[in-house]
């Protein structure tokens, strides 16, 4: 199993640091324009929630980007971060050798 050495980046700190201080929009102005709540937008910039489904669509739509973009974010922000948890436990996991 390999999961990247580098240090897990959370999906709000790429949509704050390349999305909203170059174009100086504020979470308030963002959720507004995405018809959401502006919690939302402002704990995923927070890094306090992660990226949903619908919030990933409609990232996509206003951003120009795709879903998979804002959902591949989140994953290995997750992935990265179990992985930490689990240090030690999964090499007691034995792997599967398969048939020759």
């Amino acid at each position: 199993m390999s999961v990247s050495n580098l240090p897990p980046i959370h999906p709000g700190e790429i949509l704050r640091d390349l999305y909203l201080e170059p174009l100086e929009m504020t979470p308030y102005a963002l959720a507004k324009k995405l018809n959401v709540p502006r919690t939302r937008i402002e704990r995923i910039v927070a890094q306090k929630t992660g990226i949903t489904s619908d919030t990933a669509l409609r990232l996509a739509k206003f951003f120009r980007t795709s879903p998979e973009f804002w959902l591949n974010l989140q994953n290995s922000f997750d992935l990265k971060i179990e992985a930490e948890n689990l240090k030690g436990e999964l090499d007691h996991i034995p792997e599967y050798e398969a048939a020759a």
